[in-house]
């Protein structure tokens, strides 16, 4: 049981106290691993994630990468799939806007899938090192590789480095306006581990991050930004505020023991209703920005219903007090932007 103390605003006040944690299991492990984070031989495998077994990256890759793969993420793809997704809406809306493509949107699709591998490994491995001491209180993530000992900071710095100046080459390969927005989304990529101190809002800097793919890909087929992307941009960002409460609501005790900020504990039981509004704002903006650029008010329609029935259908299921619903919901957003990504792919092909 944890006690917590409780401010006029009726929010969470920070208690940095001595807890017993129920779940023994999510303890971590004892690690044989030398103090640089370098595994004793090629075959030695690193103890896996608390909240990540069974992937790829625990049965088939080998022990010395292991570390690095984790601070990319590469265990959970449902980051890269959240940051690629928008890129992709950005690209579709703007071939709809044009009426035309061609062998470049190929290769914006590949580079945006590649450069958001890239981009979202980095950005978790600088929210790693940002965040190495918050993460060792936490017993979700006491686990990963920084505050486990498996990487030194200055070994994930390195790494950090080589995943920004292969997504980097990557860009070059694009419009100079969309160079421009790829070197300009690293501003929001920089600030978000800090904004979780500063405000109750960090979900928003996330948003800001992670939905820079609407810009960049309108940007790579157009080579230029007008208000459409915009829209469409902000529409994404309330979308992340959505899907990253529901995350957020995994951790609400361990962030309030550590004064962590977030929506989730900001909201606190009335975040449902917060949910609600989010989907309906998220869709009437995708729908905005589709309308004025040739989709349609049916077509418009449709694809902002489509992908406001997957957030209606995880309201249906979602217990904020359940952290495995919590997680399974978050990964199912995935779903929520294929099915908007497939009705613009529609309408730009029509």
């Amino acid at each position: 049981m944890r006690l917590i103390v409780r401010h006029r605003n009726r929010l969470p006040r920070a208690q940095w106290m001595i807890y017993k944690q129920s779940n023994l299991g999510c303890h971590r492990a004892n690690h044989m691993t030398d103090p640089a984070g370098t595994p004793e031989g090629p075959d030695t495998q690193t103890p896996a994630i608390a909240d990540s077994t069974g992937n790829w990256v625990d049965t088939h890759a080998p022990g010395w990468a292991q570390p690095y793969l984790r601070l990319s993420r590469m265990d959970r793809p449902i980051g890269t799939w959240l940051l690629f997704l928008p890129c992709m809406w950005g690209l579709f809306l703007a071939i709809l806007a044009t009426n035309r493509t061609g062998v470049h949107d190929l290769w914006t699709i590949a580079g945006c899938g590649v450069g958001a591998l890239l981009m979202r490994g980095a950005g978790c491995t600088w929210n790693d090192i940002s965040d190495r001491n918050f993460d060792g209180a936490v017993a979700r993530t006491r686990s990963r590789p920084i505050p486990a000992g498996d990487v030194t900071v200055r070994s994930a710095v390195i790494w950090m480095g080589i995943q920004c100046l292969l997504a980097f080459a990557i860009l070059l390969s694009f419009y100079p306006a969309a160079i421009w927005l790829g070197i300009l989304a690293l501003a929001p990529v920089a600030l978000y581990p800090f904004a979780k101190r500063f405000t109750w809002w960090p979900q928003v800097f996330l948003g800001l991050a992670f939905n820079w793919g609407a810009l960049l890909g309108w940007a790579a087929h157009t080579n230029g930004l007008t208000m459409a992307p915009v829209v469409l941009y902000i529409a994404g960002i309330t979308w992340t505020l959505f899907y990253d409460t529901i995350y957020a609501h995994q951790d609400v005790e361990d962030d309030a023991l550590i004064g962590v900020k977030s929506t989730a504990r900001l909201f606190g039981d009335a975040s449902p209703r917060w949910l609600w509004g989010f989907a309906i704002l998220a869709t009437l903006l995708m729908i905005a920005a589709l309308v004025p650029v040739g989709g349609g008010t049916f077509w418009s329609l449709a694809t902002g219903l489509g992908f406001f029935g997957h957030m209606a259908w995880q309201m249906t299921r979602l217990n904020i007090n359940d952290s495995d619903r919590c997680m399974e919901l978050f990964r199912s957003n995935r779903d929520a932007g294929l099915i908007a990504a497939g009705f613009l792919l529609l309408l730009a092909f029509l």
